[in-house]
């Protein structure tokens, strides 16, 4: 679905559904938009106050047979009192909820406010609710479809900038609706192999050059990380190296994601409640596979290089045991004590190398503890790194992308939980802090002077609950966007 801007009357716009924008005034609502008289606003106020609407934030009323309008029906969408500070999340979410109640339409207009920062918002709350999986549905139940159609009515001629910021929101919306995609694909029919399949398909008609180790290579080059991860499985693991390498760009980002495509715990063995969820276990891979395709299409002047360490943790014969000692790429020998703390297994081989190439920043991105869902839950992801600076511009990329994530520390204490009498290092501590020890976990493998960040998107990635705002149930594309603004803000300087 691809997102237009229009220069039409709002009363005479064809379409199924106009929604409008509405805040409290005093005691009754305003529409807070163009185009209509101030006849037509108050019968649109007149009608939704008759139903109990209030203008607050994120509440939708719709009114259908309103005179003088050519659509059928009217949905208001509340923005909430006005503030000294506008909330560009809470516009996001209000559009995202007017949007996804006219599932089953199939075009939808909406009154477009032409500043940038709101037009950015409200286009990109639209489009990002405008999205269902239905690939392993037999039948298409038309009712449960988003809207096929969307169009911003905005005044006045349509600028250049305006156009730009359309196509921006299109393409990162395009990149998240992926992510969403292969997280709610079912584990079977997205093994290693196929996710490697899938990063190289993602980049197809972009200038993105992709290398993938099979087993071979992966033992060849000593990742010992993705090999003990998956040797328990019949779908042996894969490595996927992305680049996009624009002439002129000056800064090199590295992003590099957690590609666990089912993750059962191994023989440290996860309980059968919600093990289902754990086919999201490459949501940090999707993320990198998705912001590649993203930045890419947007032609950002700076280099980028997606790294996607990919197996599929499972108990068999073959499986790694707890007390097994591993050799990672960069020499570091690993005591497994908990097959179920994986994910930074496979991170450790990828992370060395990608931090052999000296990048400006290094980022990696995986759903890798429960511990982040008990501190943070399950709306905001954690950011530890190594150098302060890194992680204020991680944080600065999540709030201009519309992310919620909270900057955590890498206490050095924390490390001596991770001693081994057998091994450099154990894959685990102590139990207390486990986002922050795995993020010190992780940290062993940078070397001193690179510049990384860690976000840990246990909660973020996965909706499990009903959806809200523009986010739906599953698969939530977290990271895309945060991606994309750290990626711009390097190419800028």
């Amino acid at each position: 679905m691809t997102l237009t801007l229009v220069q039409t009357s709002v009363t005479t716009t064809a379409c199924d559904a106009i929604i409008v924008a509405v805040r409290p005034n005093g005691r009754g609502l305003v529409v807070a938009g163009h185009g209509l008289t101030a006849a037509q606003a108050k019968k649109i106020t007149d009608a939704v106050t008759a139903l109990g609407a209030t203008g607050k934030s994120g509440e939708v009323t719709k009114v259908g047979g309103v005179s003088g309008f050519k659509a059928p029906l009217i949905v208001a969408m509340g923005l909430g009192e006005v503030k000294a500070k506008i909330d560009l999340e809470a516009i996001r979410r209000a559009v995202g909820n007017a949007v996804r109640s006219l599932s089953g339409t199939k075009k939808v207009a909406i009154i477009a406010d032409p500043e940038t920062e709101l037009l950015q918002a409200l286009a990109t709350g639209a489009r990002l609710a405008a999205y269902a999986f239905t690939d392993f549905k037999s039948k298409q139940e038309p009712k449960s479809l988003p809207a096929s159609s969307i169009v911003l009515i905005v005044p006045g001629p349509i600028t250049a900038i305006q156009k730009s910021i359309i196509a921006e929101v299109n393409i990162v919306a395009n990149a998240v609706d992926l992510t969403r995609d292969l997280v709610n694909t079912p584990p079977n029919a997205l093994p290693p192999i196929a996710l490697a399949a899938a990063a190289k398909k993602a980049v197809a008609k972009l200038p993105v050059t992709v290398t993938i180790w099979d087993e071979r290579a992966l033992k060849r080059d000593g990742c010992g990380g993705i090999l003990g991860v998956g040797q328990g499985s019949a779908n042996p693991p894969r490595l996927v190296k992305l680049v996009y390498a624009p002439r002129g760009a000056k800064a090199h980002l590295a992003i590099v994601g957690k590609g666990i495509t089912f993750d059962t715990g191994g023989i440290s063995i996860k309980p059968a409640k919600n093990m289902d969820e754990m086919k999201g276990d490459m949501a940090g891979a999707a993320s990198v596979i998705s912001a590649m395709q993203a930045i890419a299409a947007l032609g950002l002047k700076v280099k980028v290089t997606g790294w996607v360490p990919t197996a599929e943790n499972m108990p068999s014969g073959t499986a790694q045991r707890p007390g097994d000692v591993i050799t990672t790429y960069n020499g570091t020998t690993v005591e497994v004590l908990n097959t179920d703390a994986e994910g930074r297994l496979v991170l450790a081989d990828a992370l060395a190398m990608a931090a052999e190439e000296n990048p400006t920043l290094i980022i990696d991105v995986a759903t890798l503890t429960g511990a982040q869902r008990i501190a943070l839950g399950a709306r905001i992801a954690g950011v530890m790194a190594n150098d302060d600076g890194a992680r204020a511009q991680v944080c600065a990329g999540a709030e201009a992308g519309g992310e919620a994530m909270w900057p955590m520390p890498l206490p050095e204490d924390l490390l001596a939980t991770l001693d081994s009498a057998t091994a450099d290092i154990a894959n685990i501590g102590d139990g207390l802090g486990g986002m922050l020890s795995a993020g010190v976990f992780l940290n062993k493998f940078i070397p001193a002077g690179q510049p990384w960040v860690h976000l840990d998107i246990a909660g973020p990635a996965f909706n499990e609950k009903g959806p809200y705002g523009y986010t739906p149930k599953g698969g939530t594309g977290a990271a895309v966007r945060t991606f994309v603004q750290v990626a711009k803000g390097l190419a800028a300087g």
